[in-house]
């Protein structure tokens, strides 16, 4: 967890849960566990367990210390609503989320179905984005479920694009970002596939953020979709 982040759409991210477990094709070459393995058994360190499931609830006061308000993303190095998070404190990352407008906090989610069992039970502040993760259309259920919760923002990370999503639901939706994988061994991501979920959200209104073409070379490959940056954030109505 960092004041601070290489991630192009936030500005800190926010762990009270480390390590994960692969769930989709998207999970395969998964940066957080890799960055995490390279650790393992180091003492004291963070990630000494490597990727295992961890709660970190010493964690949870992290962003009542930060008064300048920013984008946090929540569980960059996990998922939130995975099954061995205890519902509790699920409940507890939102409730300092609520108590924290200062901030506006970006929640991803390949679990989509707890998130709506566990919805009635969440503090839905207005600076709470949800979002899921939808790599390919044998996932768009996900976004489905999605549109149930009632998030002030609910977003798409369409991230690897592993194929073509010709129909991407959008109704209630407020920004989608699409990236390509990275790594050595990246899977490779088709250019139209990313024109069609552009144009998509253009059509129906939604923010577009370009994240990445991906590969071995990631910054070199950079971000330009048709010679220029997408960076379209979702409106947010300050109350």
């Amino acid at each position: 967890m960092s004041d601070g982040s290489g991630i192009e759409w936030t500005d800190a991210t926010w762990n009270p849960v480390r390590g994960c477990r692969k769930i989709s094709p998207g999970c395969k070459h998964c940066y957080a566990e890799m960055f995490a393995e390279r650790f393992r058994g180091v003492p004291g360190h963070p990630f000494e367990q490597g990727f295992d499931v961890r709660l970190v609830p010493e964690a949870l006061e992290l962003p009542r210390r930060w008064r300048r308000g920013r984008h946090v993303f929540v569980n960059s190095m996990s998922d939130l609503f995975l099954d061995e998070v205890p519902s509790r404190l699920i409940q507890n990352v939102f409730n300092v989320m609520r108590d924290c407008p200062q901030h506006q906090f970006q929640v991803l989610t390949k679990r989509a179905e707890r998130l709506v069992e566990l919805s009635a039970d969440l503090a839905w502040s207005p600076n709470v984005w949800m979002g899921v993760s939808v790599e390919s259309t044998d996932y768009i259920w996900r976004v489905e479920l999605l549109q149930q919760v009632p998030a002030a923002i609910r977003f798409i990370s369409v991230e690897p694009l592993l194929g073509p999503i010709a129909r991407l639901p959008l109704d209630g939706i407020h920004w989608v970002i699409v990236g390509g994988e990275s790594g050595h061994r990246a899977r490779p991501m088709k250019p139209e596939w990313a024109r069609s979920i552009r144009d998509q959200c253009q059509e129906a209104g939604v923010a577009f953020f370009f994240k990445q073409w991906g590969g071995v070379r990631r910054k070199l490959a950079g971000r330009s979709l048709d010679r220029r940056e997408w960076n379209e954030m979702p409106r947010v109505t300050v109350s």
